[in-house]
């Protein structure tokens, strides 16, 4: 291929489109009506997958052979796009993925090609209505990545590059959070934005030596992401105020909704907030596993029997909404007065902040609307309660 001064790649998206198998369904017909007049294009009996740089399980290997398949030659390919390039040529690379297992991939990749990424920004392209999106925590954007074939900056220390890495992402996220960007957009926003500071070094290295590559640089794009977000979605102000348990709930609702999502992607938002996922699950608990899935419940799929003795805010926050939807009010009081959440203004934001990252048709929306309507009255039955039990 000759030098090239513009160049367009939609890499394949990890494990989530078997674009091969997908054509296999019109390839058998094309090859019934068309393939006589073809034979050279239709000589194989299905499409051929051999060389689909796609993470597939393989019959030899299983995923983590289909996996090193898929990172090799992706690298390779971006490697070829950085060869063939002139000096100071651009590379529109589109790419979408939920997992941060995936962007590790395509980071490692953009890092071992020499190319040097010096924008991305997310584009939405994906319909809201598609099927995937219906149980699932779907993405609606694809995260477009410009980047050239120019010289790189020499090592850099990784304690330096957080600083900066810092504070790029302060002004890139407060310009994705005007724009609209919300859920796992963000997130996935966040990450494309990283690539811009980590990857225009040569390397970087930890004051031990070590050479630091793109999981541990997603640990901190997540954290820093998180940070961010809840700060944003409770208008600031009381992000420090609230349980590690509470911050997850809030983060879940606003980036999931009430979709199922992978075990792996759910413990690293939960890592975010320094939890251990493995450790949360409970009989009685508002977050459940099924099978390679995590769901959270909202206060509708909880029993009253099993909120005996709440302690985190959001166990309150369930047992006090399941209790006024049943209309036993002295009882909601006594609930938020026990645990000193009656009268706390952080409780009545987090609530509120959950409403805003619901859907009008939820079940959790519609309960914490109610509540939330009668604040001022809770707070003063709340605080009578208090007075008279001071009395006694």
């Amino acid at each position: 291929m000759k030098n090239s001064k513009t160049l367009s790649l939609r890499c394949t998206y990890y494990d989530n489109v078997p674009y091969s198998h997908l054509s296999d369904f019109f390839y058998v017909w094309l090859k019934r009506s068309i393939g006589h007049l073809f034979p050279e294009l239709f000589s194989t009996p299905l499409t051929p997958k051999a060389g689909e740089i796609v993470a597939y399980t393989l019959p030899i290997g299983g995923f983590d052979a289909g996996k090193a398949f898929f990172e090799e030659n992706l690298k390779r390919s971006f490697q070829e796009i950085y060869r063939v390039l002139k000096p100071k040529g651009v590379a529109t690379i589109v790419y979408a993925h939920k997992s941060t297992e995936g962007w590790e991939t395509v980071i490692n990749a953009l890092l071992d090609s020499n190319l040097v990424v010096t924008s991305a920004w997310p584009l939405n392209t994906e319909m809201s209505t598609r099927l995937v999106a219906s149980e699932t925590a779907a993405l609606a954007s694809s995260i477009y990545i410009v980047a050239r074939k120019s010289p790189r900056q020499p090592t850099g220390f990784y304690n330096d590059v957080r600083t900066e890495l810092s504070q790029h992402l302060d002004a890139k996220l407060h310009r994705l959070w005007e724009e609209g960007i919300g859920g796992g957009d963000f997130f996935i926003a966040a990450i494309g934005s990283a690539i811009e500071v980590f990857g225009k070094y040569e390397q970087v290295m930890d004051y031990e030596g070590n050479i630091v590559r793109a999981d541990r640089l997603l640990e901190d794009v997540r954290s820093i992401a998180t940070n961010y977000a809840v700060k944003q979605i409770l208008h600031n102000g009381f992000a420090a105020e609230i349980t590690p348990m509470a911050r997850f709930y809030v983060l879940w609702r606003w980036n999931y909704g009430e979709a199922l999502v992978p075990f792996d992607e759910a413990n690293k938002l939960a890592h975010s907030c320094g939890l251990d996922l493995s450790l949360q699950f409970s009989k009685n608990g508002f977050i459940k596993k099924e099978k390679e899935f995590v769901r959270m419940l909202g206060p509708q799929g909880r029993k009253l029997d099993d909120l005996d003795d709440p302690r985190d805010m959001i166990d309150v926050m369930h047992k006090a909404l399941l209790l006024w939807e049943k209309g036993q009010r002295s009882e909601m009081v006594k609930a938020l007065s026990d645990r000193g959440f009656g009268k706390s203004e952080a409780f009545y934001r987090v609530a509120q902040a959950i409403s805003e990252t619901l859907p009008l048709e939820s079940k959790e929306k519609k309960l914490l609307d109610g509540f939330l309507a009668g604040r001022d009255r809770v707070q003063e039955e709340v605080e009578k309660s208090e007075s008279q039990g001071k009395m006694f």
